[in-house]
This record gives C-alpha cells, sequence and structure tokens, in this order.
C-alpha cells in the first residue's frame, strides 16, 4: 500500500472513524482502524460490534491494499504531524512508514483479515432529511434518553416516520423529549424503530449544519445512517417503547407563557444552594404573572420570582431542578407554553404557536410539608 493526502484530510477521517473504535478489547483489530486503499480513495473503518463507522476520502493513491492500525497511535502519530502532505507505505511484512514533512514513523500493522466485516443493512425502509435537520431534533431529545441498563429499548430514541414527518421521541422515567418535523426529502411507507442513544451522539457530531440529504436506512436488525462520504451503522434496539401518545396528559386547566432564558436563569439562581451531596427538589408556587422558586439545603435557602404571563392558580409544585431547566434549554423556541394540572401531574412544555413541533414532559416531585 502507498498513497498520500494532506494531513488534516486524513486528520479528520482518523477522528471520525475512531469514535467506532473498542477501547479494550480481546481482539487487537478492534482496537485499530481498518484502512483500505482503492484506485483513488482511502476508506477508513472503526468498528466494536455494536457501533461501525466508515468514511471515504479522495487521495494519491500508487499502490491500492489494505491494513489495520492502532486507532490511538497512528491517530497520535498524524495529529503531531506538520500541516503538510502525509505518505504512507506498507510492504508485505506489514511494516508501515508514515512520512510528512521532516517527521518518519516506522510503526506494525496488523492483517486486514483480522478485522470483523460490517454487518451488511438490507434495504427494508428508507428515509431522507437534511443534516442539520437531523442534527437539531437529536440534539433536543438525546439529552432524556435513559441511561437505566434494566430497560434497554429506553436507552435509545423511538423514531416515527409516517404521513410525511419523522417525530423522535426519548424517555428516561423522569422526564420525556419530542420533537416533530415535516420532511423534505423522501420516505418510503410508514415505520419506525429505536436507535440506541450512544450511536446517535456520533451521527450528532457527523452531521455538519448543512442542507444537504442524508439517508436512514432501517434493516431487519440494523440501521445504517448515510452522512456525506461516512456511513454509520448500529444494532436496533428491540423491545416495546412506552407508548408516548397516551402517557402524555394534555387536558390541563392551566397554562402560562414563559420566557425559556428567563426561567432558566432563575432556576439557576436558586439551584445553588442544590448539588450531588445536597439535593433537594425546587419548589415552584404558581400565581398571577409570576412563579415563585424556592430550594433549601444544609448548605441554605434560595428564593427568587420569575415574571410570566398567565394565572397559575396559586399552584405550588416541585421539581428536579436539573430536569427542568434542560427542558426549558433544550426546547427550541425563545417562549413556550407551560401546561400544569395539580401538584402530582407532570409540567407538559409545547410551543406557544400551538404547532406541537416540540413537547418536553416534566414529572414533578413530592413536596415535604
Amino acid at each position: 500500500m502507498k498513497f498520500s493526502c494532506e494531513k488534516v484530510v486524513l486528520q479528520n477521517a482518523i477522528s471520525t472513524a475512531s469514535r467506532a473504535v473498542a477501547a479494550k478489547s480481546s481482539i487487537p483489530a478492534l482496537e485499530g482502524l481498518l484502512l483500505v486503499c482503492s484506485s483513488e480513495s482511502m476508506t477508513v473503518t472503526g468498528y466494536n460490534m455494536q457501533l461501525g463507522i466508515r468514511t471515504q476520502f479522495a487521495c494519491d493513491v500508487e499502490e491500492e491494499g489494505k491494513l489495520v492500525l492502532n486507532a490511538r497511535l497512528f491517530g497520535d502519530i498524524v495529529r503531531r504531524m506538520p500541516e503538510d502532505t502525509v505518505t504512507l507505505v506498507s510492504d508485505e511484512k506489514l511494516t508501515v512508514k508514515v512520512h510528512c514533512g521532516d517527521a518518519d514513523f516506522d510503526i506494525v500493522g496488523l492483517p486486514a483479515e483480522d478485522f470483523p466485516d460490517l454487518p451488511e443493512v438490507e434495504e427494508k425502509n428508507v428515509v431522507s432529511l437534511p443534516e442539520k435537520t437531523l442534527r437539531a431534533m437529536i440534539q433536543q431529545t438525546s439529552f432524556a434518553v435513559s441511561t437505566n441498563e434494566a430497560r434497554p429499548v429506553h436507552m435509545g430514541s423511538l423514531f416515527e416516520i409516517g404521513g410525511g414527518e419523522l417525530t423522535i421521541v426519548s424517555v428516561d422515567g423522569f422526564r420525556l423529549a419530542l420533537r416533530r418535523e415535516k420532511l423534505e426529502g423522501s420516505a418510503n411507507g410508514e415505520f419506525s424503530f429505536v436507535a440506541p442513544g450512544t450511536a446517535l451522539n456520533e451521527v450528532e457530531k457527523v452531521c455538519e449544519d448543512i442542507d444537504d440529504l442524508l439517508k436512514i436506512t432501517l434493516g431487519d436488525r440494523h440501521i445504517l445512517f448515510e452522512i456525506g462520504e461516512t456511513e454509520l451503522i448500529c444494532r436496533r434496539l428491540e423491545g416495546e417503547f412506552l407508548d408516548y401518545k397516551n402517557a402524555i396528559p394534555r387536558k390541563n386547566p392551566i397554562g402560562i407563557t414563559v420566557d425559556t432564558r428567563t426561567m432558566m436563569e432563575s432556576l439557576d439562581r436558586v439551584s445553588v444552594v442544590i448539588s450531588e451531596k445536597l439535593k433537594s427538589p425546587v419548589r415552584c408556587v404558581f400565581s398571577q404573572n409570576k412563579v415563585t422558586f424556592s430550594a433549601k439545603t444544609a448548605s441554605g435557602d434560595a428564593k427568587d420570582v420569575c415574571k410570566v404571563d398567565g394565572d397559575g392558580r396559586d399552584l405550588e409544585i416541585g421539581f428536579n431542578n436539573r430536569y427542568l431547566s434542560e427542558a426549558l434549554r433544550y426546547a427550541p423556541a425563545d417562549t413556550v407554553r407551560l401546561e400544569l394540572n395539580s401538584g402530582i401531574s407532570p409540567a407538559i412544555i409545547v410551543p406557544v404557536d400551538g404547532d406541537e413541533s416540540f413537547l418536553y414532559m416534566v414529572l414533578p416531585v413530592r413536596l415535604k410539608a
């Protein structure tokens, strides 16, 4: 194998594919990157048996070939090289010479045959949408993905495609995040699946803030995300996802309009006395055009008043400060409508204009008298 390319191009490919490399594995090849050099391009692949990332870029190829290089070592070498053209040459004994400017490295590779094949994804259902749309939708729902291994299906996000719309839902037992967007791209039929949260975090990093369409292909057991020159393959999560449509109470008599930034700042001030060691709910009293936040721990007492529009009917309710604050932070609107019912009913955050492009639900915490 012999090829050369600009350092920044190679470094970006290594960085992207390395996100799927196993940190430690009984199979040495899984701690490495598979490099496949053919005609005028190089393909770099990382795979940890759960998630695979394969990215391609153009380069000057003098000799085709393939081998596996330790991801951490190869990444560190390329990152420290001068901004110049990198040349990589390997022989039959898998001795690899990496040259850039005045820097030279000799390292040892592994046979490409040691690297497991990535799963083939049968084209069962396909949906296309802009990169920036999916990136925003993942960002605004992934914070509510569960980390509890007791319900593995909730460690991912539900994707529902139908009626010209894509809906993404995440839930962790304490809160729910929902985002809905019209599909500008194409989709064949109505279908749904659950994608692992860990894989979606990587999809979000690979997606750019551009209008280029990406493609999601659903297979029997795997999901393929095709984003530009990068492919990401992950397992589908099996199991029964929460019936979120029936879990969200929508007949709420109290509706108030809040400025998200103002309420977040108010919550943040009161949360100063709360910590991991000293946990306490934030007590909220919703009255006419204002909400009074208070918290009490061994560190001290805190109180703040936030102006809102609407009558809270003196409802008193407690919330985990982080859960309520995150719901406000990720809601893609400067102003939202907060729907409430009682001190033991969830709070619902929706758009003021009622278009239902997002919905966040936060369960309350019981307050001590």
